[in-house]
């Protein structure tokens, strides 16, 4: 609590276990992707945007749940976790 009574949460140090960018969605768009050309940016925004649609929205709830879990790690071991 500060002294006008507001609470901060704690906050792990920052790390790529903790971006779903980083260990869910860039993996699933890069398997997707690779090897394809694209002859435009458009090109480009359309075949991200139909792979981002194709991915379950159950998968995508599983990440979250594997973020709060490994952000609850980082917390209770001061930034010491370690995959």
């Amino acid at each position: 609590m500060t002294k006008h009574h507001i609470f901060l949460p704690q906050h792990p140090p920052y790390s790529p276990d903790l971006a779903p960018c980083d260990y869910f969605l860039f993996p699933k768009l890069h398997l997707a992707m690779k090897g394809n050309r694209f002859t435009s940016i458009e090109d480009i925004q359309r075949s991200t945007t139909s792979n981002l649609n194709i991915i379950p929205i159950s998968d995508i709830k599983k990440s979250f749940n594997a973020l709060l879990e490994r952000a609850n790690c980082c917390i209770s071991v001061e930034g010491e976790y370690f995959e």
